[in-house]
């Protein structure tokens, strides 16, 4: 099974940009995405084989994930059971036969940390899901966590500590969830490449110089490890700020 993962900052201005062309080179059997920022009518897309599943923000234009699956989920499932966190059109979950997969939109933390409480809360919630689900089936997460775990995850982490996306309270609550039994696919593969991003922002040429940041990920439960065959981040792909991410499993 091969799954990617891809905020596409905007899914109509990514159309524009080679979406669907992206989306067939990288011929993924489950391709979940984030930010996609409409609701389904504002949206014409064929894409014969797959079944189309949104979640969108009750704002219109703002966050929101889709998944799109060859794979016949048993259920599906949108947000992550608290009614504090599902309005915003976050998270989706495919029931498999024999795993879950969860795609999320993790909130930014803003600007001097505005959203700060609000982003712990949410990884408070999102990991009693995970957890809750876990005890079931495996798990598969994939998605814009919105933070840089590591140091090696970001370009320049000296200037960039304590903003958002690299604060030390986001850092700890992304080892939280490691420690209760989750693997980084990427870093299980790679545990100590450098220069391996999946976000530039649009200014100073980021992208151009890799100056940019790991906050897509795919993670999973421990116990699917050994099933695990490639991670990949796909830096070649335009169309978004992000580039999009895989994961092989068997």
């Amino acid at each position: 099974m091969k799954m990617v993962s891809w905020n596409v900052n905007g899914l109509r201005a990514c159309m524009q940009k080679g979406f669907l062309d992206s989306f067939a080179a990288l011929d993924a059997d489950v391709f979940c995405l984030q930010e996609t920022k409409l609701q389904p009518e504002q949206i014409s897309l064929d894409l014969p084989g797959y079944q189309l599943f949104w979640n969108s923000a009750e704002k219109k234009g703002y966050s929101g994930t889709a998944v799109f699956t060859r794979l016949e989920p048993l259920d599906v499932r949108y947000g992550i059971d608290d009614p504090h966190h599902d309005s915003e059109g976050r998270a989706i979950t495919l029931e498999l036969a024999d795993c879950y997969v969860v795609t999320v939109y993790s909130p930014n933390a803003q600007d001097g940390l505005r959203r700060i409480e609000y982003r712990m809360s949410w990884e408070d919630a999102l990991r009693r899901y995970l957890l809750k689900l876990d005890r079931k089936k495996p798990v598969i997460l994939c998605g814009d966590l919105n933070v840089a775990h590591r140091d090696i995850d970001l370009k320049n982490p000296g200037p960039n500590r304590g903003n958002a996306g690299f604060s030390d309270q986001e850092r700890e609550k992304f080892q939280d969830l490691l420690d209760s039994g989750f693997v980084d696919t990427f870093r299980y593969f790679y545990p100590d490449l450098t220069g391996a991003y999946s976000w530039w922002s649009y200014r100073f040429h980021a992208r151009e110089n890799n100056a940019g940041w790991r906050i897509d990920y795919f993670l999973v439960s421990q116990r699917l490890t050994d099933r695990l065959g490639s991670a990949a981040i796909h830096g070649e792909v335009y169309g978004s700020d992000h580039c999009p991410v895989s994961l092989t499993i068997g």
